[in-house]
């Protein structure tokens, strides 16, 4: 039960990162340049816990770059651009597909068995998911947007099913921290080539600027990835990537609660749906 309520505490506080990323963008700071100062303090922080330098072969570090490289940089780039070309509501609703993929990617890879009550609880919370994230409005197709969501959901699927290759072999802090290296050598070409419109530490010393890096660096960063990673080994791919449904769950609450946003009948229909879904799913 522990490692069920931790999926979704991590879930919740990922939900909630919106909103403070938001504030950031509004002060002028760029979605990499973000990510980077959310992955470098991480990154510092993780060697508190442990001193291990590299994996115990080049194998082992070069899937680790991998996780790095698709659970960080693209990852990150691939949901931001998207915002950019599509709606917010159609990123949410195509990047919540990641349960799905990820289930494939590991039958696929782990040989893994796909019951039809995981395939049922799947199509019940995504058909919620869809509810509540349109809220009542009606979906518009944009192409370009909705494929780099499509594209962020693969990366973080590729992330989940790459992690767990090393489930009892390294301490989860171990593997942590090296997602967050990783992350950072792959997003310095585009800080460096003026991609992601450079660095602003003159915006560093503004406190509602330092105050919302903090918890996107320590809290959403550091804590979660490692919980999120906890998750992954102990409840397996499948299972923890069936709490990512809640997360526009989260979404919802927050522009209800923050901005006054009204809530309808069919988003409430969605809210079952996806407590139904999962419930299904989990259920033995």
């Amino acid at each position: 039960m522990f490692y069920h309520i931790l999926a979704l505490v991590t879930i919740l506080v990922w939900g909630t990162t919106f909103a403070s990323t938001k504030v950031l963008l509004t002060h002028g700071l760029t979605p990499p340049e973000i990510m980077f100062y959310r992955f470098i303090i991480a990154y510092a922080l993780t060697w508190i816990f442990t001193r291990k330098l590299r994996a115990d072969s080049w194998t082992d570090e070069l899937l680790l770059a991998v996780a790095g490289f698709m659970g960080g940089t693209l990852y990150f780039l691939a949901e931001n651009t998207a915002i950019d070309y599509s709606i917010t509501s159609n990123v949410a609703l195509v990047v919540c597909v990641t349960p799905v993929l990820t289930a494939l990617l590991t039958s696929l890879c782990y040989k893994e068995r796909i019951t039809g009550r995981l395939i049922v609880g799947s199509i019940v919370a995504l058909l919620g998911v869809g509810f509540v994230v349109l809220n009542g409005t009606v979906l518009k197709i944009h192409p370009l947007g909705d494929a780099l969501a499509l594209l962020a959901a693969l990366s973080w699927a590729v992330y989940s099913v790459v992690i767990r290759r090393f489930d009892g072999k390294y301490t989860t802090w171990f593997v942590t921290r090296k997602v967050f290296f990783y992350g950072l050598i792959t997003m310095i070409p585009v800080i460096a080539s003026g991609m992601g419109g450079g660095l602003h530490l003159d915006k560093l010393t503004i406190p509602i600027v330092t105050g919302n890096i903090l918890f996107l660096s320590v809290v959403a960063s550091l804590l979660c990835f490692y919980s999120w990673n906890l998750v992954l080994e102990k409840l397996g791919t499948i299972r923890a990537s069936n709490y990512m449904y809640t997360q526009p769950l989260v979404s919802l609450a927050c522009s209800v609660a923050i901005l006054g946003e009204p809530i309808t009948h069919i988003a409430l229909l969605g809210t079952v749906f996806i407590l139904a879904g999962i419930y299904i799913a989990e259920k033995h």
